[in-house]
């Protein structure tokens, strides 16, 4: 164990944990908690939302794809990226007004509310969806704090996992929506940061270019963006599979709720501008680690591919300077776990606790029943991260597949659809979610990833639906014309 690296992380942790008590009483009732009174500004909205997305895969799942898989496998970061973008741009600005319009502080809320479901299905099916995936997504984060924590400082993989969990589950619970954000805006810099800093300071380390390739040719592996061996049609369905990812933004909770915190449409502009420069930068160093790492180590397998750069700061840099560093994978993994405990507190606290058990309860009530909500569901992922079988990037993408194929659909619906009714919505949402699960447990996901057919599934009964169930709401109707005709001003 490394004292100067222990003490860089015991410092950065004192710092989060300082945060959360400061916001502490900031959040005093339930909008404050779940949206930061929807407040936030240019900067700590486009960190927030991305250095929540980009969870620990990040700096490990991707760059141990990479190492594993070469340049084929690059077509997941084309894909996020272009994910990112298309998110913002249709998403952001007509989610943040059709919210304050509907005054729904939850995605479910906003489901309900948009499409004027009287039965309150929908609100409470999705509820369910949101608890399902994001404990298994919650549990992938502390996976990779397990072996972080394993790596760095020689602490057994199952306690390194509790010790994180306590972290985070602290600051969360204490300082909620605000607390969650403002160290996201400490931890999305501190990511971007290593990871730019890292493949420029390795690069020459390893030989260049050259190095790479001829590393990559000893191992076997592809420096082609087509998939290597494969027929054209199976060549083509593998790159689609990998691009799918950039489906799945669509439909992200933990991403879409920045969107809604907002503090004007008139500042989604310069976030956007924010946010797709950090993704670009911090897909692009993530890529690159993995094809330095393949020129610097030898056979990483069964999940030790997913420590490369944690090695790579290990073997390169000084205890001190490594201590920012491997903060910095920390930094990603708690900035997702965090925004995930939130959310799926709001989705127990407010859309099932509020909805079906307590609908006379005090803002006050609905608070506490959160915070004691991100405990219970921590408790629930901690168990799960607990098995280590799988590797982080094959957690994360069932999860990931099933907010896109659930939510992402009905997002897209919802905001440009004027005749969607809630029977569609509802009907769009389960057989995508139904069509995802079966896909993954019939074992075709190895053909194509499950997102695909999910969201294809979601968009297909919506059309149908509504081809014989139309939107007729008078009221609907105008609510629509009036937030497409405030975005168009604006």
């Amino acid at each position: 164990m490394s004292i100067p690296t222990l003490i860089t992380f015991i410092a950065y942790f004192i710092v989060l944990l300082g945060i959360g008590f400061f916001f502490y009483r900031k959040s005093a009732n339930i909008e404050d908690y779940l949206l930061g009174g929807r407040g936030m500004g240019s900067w700590v909205t486009a960190l927030s939302a991305q250095a929540s997305d980009m969870s620990g895969w990040l700096l490990m799942g991707l760059p141990g794809a990479i190492y594993l898989g070469g340049m084929g496998k690059t077509w997941i970061a084309i894909g996020l990226f272009i994910g990112t973008v298309l998110n913002w741009k249709l998403v952001s600005a007509r989610l943040r007004v059709y919210t304050e319009k509907t005054n729904a502080i939850t995605l479910p809320c906003f489901f309900e509310a948009r499409f004027r479901d009287p039965t309150g299905l929908l609100r409470i099916v999705s509820a369910i969806i949101i608890l399902i995936f994001f404990a298994i997504y919650a549990s992938s984060g502390l996976a990779a704090t397990g072996l972080l924590f394993e790596s760095t400082f020689n602490v057994k993989y199952h306690v390194a996992v509790i010790i994180g969990g306590l972290i985070i589950i602290t600051y969360t619970f204490l300082g909620g929506f605000l607390a969650v954000c403002w160290t996201d805006l400490l931890q999305g810099a501190l990511m971007v940061f290593a990871i730019v800093i890292v493949p420029v300071l390795t690069y020459n380390t390893v030989g260049g270019v050259e190095a790479i390739r001829e590393a990559m040719d000893l191992k076997g592996i592809s420096a082609s963006l087509m998939p290597k061996g494969q027929t054209l049609p199976v060549a083509i369905c593998m790159i689609i599979s990998s691009m799918a990812w950039g489906l799945g933004y669509f439909g992200q909770p933990h991403i879409l709720v920045r969107f809604m915190s907002i503090k004007s449409v008139d500042k989604i502009g310069k976030s956007m501008t924010i946010a797709i420069v950090w993704v670009f930068l911090s897909l692009v160093g993530a890529v690159i680690i993995g094809f330095i790492g393949i020129a610097m180590f030898d056979n990483l397998r069964n999940g030790d591919e997913e420590k490369v750069f944690i090695y790579m700061i290990g073997e390169l840099f000084n205890p001190w300077f490594g201590g920012i560093l491997l903060a910095a994978i920390f930094s990603a993994i708690m900035s997702t776990i965090d925004s995930q405990l939130l959310v799926s507190s709001s989705a127990l606290s407010e859309d099932f606790y509020r909805k079906a058990i307590r609908k006379e309860a005090s803002e006050r009530e609905i608070v506490l029943v959160g915070r004691g909500c991100v405990v219970l569901i921590s408790i629930i992922a901690l168990i799960m991260a607990l098995d280590r079988d799988n590797t982080i990037l094959e957690i994360v993408s069932y999860a990931w597949g099933g907010f896109g194929a659930a939510f992402g659909p009905l997002i897209l619906f919802a905001l440009f659809s004027r005749k969607t009714t809630w029977q569609s919505a509802l009907a769009g949402m389960v057989t995508g979610t139904v069509v995802l699960v079966l896909w993954k447990q019939v074992g075709l996901s190895g053909t194509m990833y499950e997102i695909v057919p999910g969201f294809a599934a979601n968009c297909l009964t919506i059309l149908m639906v509504n081809l014989f169930i139309g939107q007729k709401d008078e009221e609907v109707l105008k609510e629509f014309d009036d937030v497409i005709k405030t975005c168009r001003v604006r």
